[in-house]
Order: C-alpha cells, then structure tokens, then sequence
C-alpha cells in the first residue's frame, strides 16, 4: 500500500501510475481512486514507513 501525500490530506492506494500530469491512484480491485496533479503531490509514501516507526516523516 502507498499513500498520496496533498497538502489537504493524504490517500491510500494500492498501486499507482504516472502520467504527463500527476498520478493515477488505484485500489486492490484495481479501480481508479483519484487523479492528484504533480503540483498538488507532496510525496508518495510506502505504507512500510509508517509502520516501522511512529515519528514523523514530513
């Protein structure tokens, strides 16, 4: 799992594409979630981050 990182919160994903503008997000059934431009993504984050170690990564 990954999480979309927007300077309004963040999004869980299980995989995720790049394309011209942004990124596609997409579930574990493999369905489109969201479309976050480029200029709105902070960070792509693997969901092992968060789980290692409770202190902030931002």
């Amino acid at each position: 799992m990954y999480r979309a990182i927007l300077p309004e919160g963040q999004i869980q994903c299980e995989r995720y594409d790049h394309v011209d503008d942004g990124v596609e997000l997409y579930d574990e059934d493999d369905e489109f979630i969201a479309f976050v431009p480029y200029a709105n993504l902070h960070a792509l984050a693997d969901e092992g981050l968060y789980e290692e170690d409770e202190r902030s990564i931002m």
